[in-house]
Protein backbone atom coordinates (compact mmCIF):
# COMPACT_ATOMS: atom_id res chain seq x y z
CA UNK A 1 0.00 0.00 0.00
CA UNK A 2 1.06 3.77 -1.17
CA UNK A 3 1.40 6.00 1.98
CA UNK A 4 1.05 9.58 1.22
CA UNK A 5 3.91 12.05 2.14
CA UNK A 6 4.61 13.28 5.44
CA UNK A 7 4.14 16.59 4.29
CA UNK A 8 0.71 16.06 3.18
CA UNK A 9 -0.60 14.01 6.27
CA UNK A 10 0.54 16.38 8.95
CA UNK A 11 -2.42 17.71 10.31
CA UNK A 12 -2.06 21.74 10.33
CA UNK A 13 -2.80 23.21 13.77
CA UNK A 14 -6.54 25.26 13.33
CA UNK A 15 -7.10 28.66 12.88
CA UNK A 16 -10.04 30.68 14.83
CA UNK A 17 -11.68 33.08 12.63
CA UNK A 18 -12.02 36.72 13.23
CA UNK A 19 -14.92 36.83 11.31
CA UNK A 20 -17.25 34.87 9.45
CA UNK A 21 -16.07 33.79 6.24
CA UNK A 22 -18.26 34.99 3.19
CA UNK A 23 -20.83 32.27 1.98
CA UNK A 24 -19.27 30.23 -0.84
CA UNK A 25 -21.02 30.08 -4.15
CA UNK A 26 -21.32 25.90 -5.92
CA UNK A 27 -20.21 25.95 -9.26
CA UNK A 28 -22.76 24.95 -11.61
CA UNK A 29 -21.65 22.35 -14.11
CA UNK A 30 -20.07 24.00 -16.71
CA UNK A 31 -18.34 26.23 -13.88
CA UNK A 32 -14.54 26.49 -12.75
CA UNK A 33 -13.49 22.87 -11.77
CA UNK A 34 -16.63 21.71 -12.97
CA UNK A 35 -15.94 23.16 -16.61
CA UNK A 36 -13.30 23.10 -18.99
CA UNK A 37 -10.66 23.58 -15.85
CA UNK A 38 -12.02 20.32 -14.25
CA UNK A 39 -9.98 16.76 -14.17
CA UNK A 40 -11.05 14.56 -16.85
CA UNK A 41 -11.88 12.10 -14.63
CA UNK A 42 -14.17 14.15 -12.23
CA UNK A 43 -15.69 15.75 -15.99
CA UNK A 44 -16.46 11.81 -17.36
CA UNK A 45 -18.03 11.14 -13.39
CA UNK A 46 -20.11 14.51 -13.50
CA UNK A 47 -21.63 13.95 -16.94
CA UNK A 48 -22.45 10.20 -16.21
CA UNK A 49 -24.23 11.25 -13.17
CA UNK A 50 -26.43 13.77 -15.63
CA UNK A 51 -26.92 10.97 -18.02
CA UNK A 52 -27.93 8.51 -15.93
CA UNK A 53 -30.30 10.74 -13.87
CA UNK A 54 -31.85 11.81 -16.95
CA UNK A 55 -32.36 8.52 -18.21
CA UNK A 56 -34.12 7.46 -14.73
CA UNK A 57 -36.53 10.15 -15.08
CA UNK A 58 -37.10 9.15 -18.93
CA UNK A 59 -37.76 5.56 -17.56
CA UNK A 60 -39.36 5.93 -14.66
CA UNK A 61 -42.84 5.87 -15.18
CA UNK A 62 -42.28 2.51 -17.35
CA UNK A 63 -41.05 1.65 -13.78
CA UNK A 64 -37.42 0.24 -15.32
CA UNK A 65 -34.01 1.88 -13.36
CA UNK A 66 -30.88 2.88 -15.17
CA UNK A 67 -29.32 -0.37 -14.53
CA UNK A 68 -31.88 -2.58 -15.15
CA UNK A 69 -31.75 -0.94 -18.45
CA UNK A 70 -28.34 -1.74 -18.78
CA UNK A 71 -29.46 -5.70 -18.05
CA UNK A 72 -31.68 -5.87 -20.80
CA UNK A 73 -29.41 -3.64 -23.01
CA UNK A 74 -26.73 -6.77 -22.86
CA UNK A 75 -28.85 -9.75 -22.34
CA UNK A 76 -30.64 -8.78 -25.96
CA UNK A 77 -26.97 -7.83 -27.14
CA UNK A 78 -25.64 -11.59 -25.72
CA UNK A 79 -28.32 -14.26 -25.42
CA UNK A 80 -27.46 -16.78 -22.70
CA UNK A 81 -24.97 -14.19 -20.17
CA UNK A 82 -24.60 -15.85 -16.55
CA UNK A 83 -25.25 -13.22 -13.82
CA UNK A 84 -21.57 -12.63 -13.21
CA UNK A 85 -21.12 -12.05 -17.76
CA UNK A 86 -23.78 -9.49 -17.29
CA UNK A 87 -22.87 -7.86 -13.73
CA UNK A 88 -19.09 -7.41 -15.42
CA UNK A 89 -21.18 -6.06 -18.35
CA UNK A 90 -22.70 -3.37 -16.81
CA UNK A 91 -20.31 -2.43 -14.08
CA UNK A 92 -22.40 -3.73 -11.41
CA UNK A 93 -21.93 -5.99 -8.03
CA UNK A 94 -23.03 -9.51 -8.21
CA UNK A 95 -24.96 -9.22 -5.95
CA UNK A 96 -27.25 -6.23 -7.39
CA UNK A 97 -27.25 -8.04 -10.74
CA UNK A 98 -28.95 -10.81 -8.51
CA UNK A 99 -31.53 -8.77 -7.17
CA UNK A 100 -32.34 -7.12 -10.53
CA UNK A 101 -32.22 -10.31 -12.44
CA UNK A 102 -35.03 -11.62 -9.73
CA UNK A 103 -37.32 -8.99 -10.69
CA UNK A 104 -36.46 -8.95 -14.45
CA UNK A 105 -37.81 -13.00 -13.75
CA UNK A 106 -40.60 -12.27 -11.83
CA UNK A 107 -41.88 -9.51 -13.72
CA UNK A 108 -41.91 -12.00 -16.91
CA UNK A 109 -39.19 -10.30 -18.54
CA UNK A 110 -36.56 -12.80 -18.84
CA UNK A 111 -36.02 -16.59 -18.15
CA UNK A 112 -33.19 -18.58 -16.59
CA UNK A 113 -32.40 -21.77 -18.94
CA UNK A 114 -29.05 -23.79 -17.42
CA UNK A 115 -26.22 -24.02 -19.08
CA UNK A 116 -25.56 -26.89 -21.69
CA UNK A 117 -22.52 -28.40 -19.89
CA UNK A 118 -22.07 -26.86 -16.74
CA UNK A 119 -25.69 -27.06 -15.01
CA UNK A 120 -25.11 -25.06 -12.40
CA UNK A 121 -24.38 -21.74 -14.42
CA UNK A 122 -27.58 -20.06 -15.33
CA UNK A 123 -28.30 -18.36 -18.32
CA UNK A 124 -30.48 -15.19 -18.69
CA UNK A 125 -32.46 -14.10 -22.03
CA UNK A 126 -34.81 -11.77 -22.76
CA UNK A 127 -38.67 -12.96 -23.00
CA UNK A 128 -40.90 -11.72 -25.32
CA UNK A 129 -42.19 -9.96 -22.80
CA UNK A 130 -38.85 -8.06 -21.68
CA UNK A 131 -38.10 -7.13 -25.78
CA UNK A 132 -41.17 -5.34 -25.69
CA UNK A 133 -40.31 -3.68 -22.38
CA UNK A 134 -36.69 -3.01 -23.67
CA UNK A 135 -38.18 -1.59 -27.01
CA UNK A 136 -39.92 0.84 -25.11
CA UNK A 137 -36.66 2.13 -22.91
CA UNK A 138 -34.96 2.45 -26.27
CA UNK A 139 -37.33 5.16 -27.55
CA UNK A 140 -36.78 7.35 -24.42
CA UNK A 141 -32.83 6.22 -24.36
CA UNK A 142 -32.60 7.13 -28.29
CA UNK A 143 -34.07 10.42 -27.58
CA UNK A 144 -31.59 10.97 -24.52
CA UNK A 145 -28.40 9.89 -27.21
CA UNK A 146 -29.59 12.50 -29.55
CA UNK A 147 -29.52 15.06 -27.41
CA UNK A 148 -26.00 14.05 -26.81
CA UNK A 149 -25.12 14.12 -29.69
CA UNK A 150 -26.36 17.62 -30.43
CA UNK A 151 -24.44 19.53 -32.25
CA UNK A 152 -21.62 16.91 -33.04
CA UNK A 153 -20.82 15.63 -36.71
CA UNK A 154 -20.62 11.85 -37.52
CA UNK A 155 -17.02 12.27 -37.41
CA UNK A 156 -16.69 14.13 -33.92
CA UNK A 157 -19.27 11.53 -32.66
CA UNK A 158 -16.94 8.83 -33.91
CA UNK A 159 -14.12 10.19 -32.31
CA UNK A 160 -15.85 10.93 -29.01
CA UNK A 161 -17.25 6.95 -28.99
CA UNK A 162 -13.25 5.92 -29.99
CA UNK A 163 -11.95 7.96 -27.49
CA UNK A 164 -14.42 6.96 -24.52
CA UNK A 165 -13.52 3.21 -25.65
CA UNK A 166 -10.18 3.58 -26.03
CA UNK A 167 -10.16 5.10 -21.78
CA UNK A 168 -12.08 2.03 -21.06
CA UNK A 169 -9.86 -0.33 -22.67
CA UNK A 170 -6.28 1.02 -21.55
CA UNK A 171 -7.50 1.64 -17.92
CA UNK A 172 -8.46 -1.54 -17.80
CA UNK A 173 -5.09 -3.12 -18.02
CA UNK A 174 -4.49 -1.33 -14.46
Amino acid sequence: MTRKPPDITRSQPRRRAATAAPAVRVPAPGEGKRGEQGYLGYLLRQAHAAVRLTMERALANLGVTSPQFAVLTMLNAYPGLSGADVARLTFLTPQTVGVIIRNLERDGAIVMTPHPVHGRIQQWTLTPRGATLLKACRERVIALEKRLAAGLDAKAEASIRRWLAGIAADLQED
